[in-house]
């Protein structure tokens, strides 16, 4: 998952080298923290969101196959 999160954020930014993808799992979930740099952080959200939403569109379609639940935070 975190290589899907990658090479989805990767084209969009100006520093690929800063994307840094941790994830941290609980009970029932996984957490996927996105890190950007902060000049990259718009780019990533989008106007009025649609690439964040999209994104996590994305990332949740790929991990219904898992019994947990995945949520996406950008940084």
């Amino acid at each position: 998952m975190k290589s899907l999160i990658e090479t989805i954020v990767e084209p969009l930014v100006d520093h690929p080298e800063e994307i840094v993808v941790t994830e941290k799992e609980e009970d029932n979930k996984h957490i996927f923290h996105l890190h950007v740099h902060e000049n990259d952080v718009g780019k990533v959200i989008g106007k009025n969101g649609r690439i964040a939403k999209s994104i996590r569109t994305v990332v949740y379609a790929a991990g219904m196959k898992s019994n947990k639940r995945i949520y996406l935070d950008i940084m």
